[in-house]
């Protein structure tokens, strides 16, 4: 696999310790496959002999910064082992479940500076919720934290996108990010209060004009009117 160039090496070094935490002093045997931190343990599987150990430790550096970081932001509950698997024979990107994280190693061959998928995917593991429903607030709020939280989104060639009349609140993902981004402006402390109302399933739609005290559909028409985040 092609690793990209030792100035990107040494920007994604220099952007992980300076994200408000230092690089967990304490993984050292990068060929190893359980690393434990502050009492986060993160175990690694793969069946690509061919994955580079340099982008298995800034994977491994990613979770150590970021995770324990939305466990306390989010829910203190949040499981302290993980588990990342990379595997050859799944086709997306990144998918969790429960406390797996499952990569497809082609994406980082294709995408090497593309770290925070980790961010993106652990978050599913704080968010834990009952129900997935709705899908796109759920997978909104995993990008709103990447956004917020990523340690080398530009790196990564991630950012959100510009807002078209085409886009809708519940397109998911980047699209409901930067709506979300745009309403914690307007209202801070409003992700937090979906994601608990999603934690305790009690979310609907009425919360929206209850915390933010209008309808998610008037604030989309504000939003498209006024977009600047």
């Amino acid at each position: 696999m092609k690793w990209g160039s030792i100035a990107f090496s040494l920007l994604i070094i220099v952007g992980l310790a300076c994200n408000k935490s230092a690089a967990p002093s304490k993984v050292i045997n990068w060929s190893g496959n359980t690393f434990t931190e502050n009492g986060y343990t993160l175990n690694w599987k793969s069946n690509d002999v061919t994955f580079a150990v340099g982008l298995k430790r800034q994977l491994i550096e990613t979770f150590f910064i970021i995770y324990p970081k939305l466990v306390k932001e989010f829910n203190a509950n949040s499981a302290k082992t993980v588990l990342f698997e990379i595997d050859t024979a799944y086709k997306g990107v990144a998918a969790t479940s429960g406390t797996k994280v499952v990569y497809n190693p082609k994406w980082f061959e294709n995408n090497p500076r593309d770290i925070d998928v980790v961010t993106h995917e652990v978050m599913h593991i704080v968010q834990s919720y009952p129900t997935y429903n709705p899908w796109w607030l759920v997978e909104g709020i995993a990008d709103y934290v990447r956004f917020k939280y990523g340690v080398a989104n530009a790196e990564g060639g991630w950012s959100l996108p510009a807002v078209t009349a085409n886009h809708k609140y519940d397109n998911g993902y980047r699209i409901t990010a930067r709506f979300l981004v745009w309403c914690e402006h307007r209202k801070p402390g409003c992700v937090k209060a979906f994601d608990s109302a999603l934690s305790s399933n009690t979310y609907n739609a009425n919360l929206w004009k209850a915390i933010l005290d209008k309808t998610i559909d008037d604030l989309w028409s504000e939003y498209l009117a006024s977009p600047a985040i």
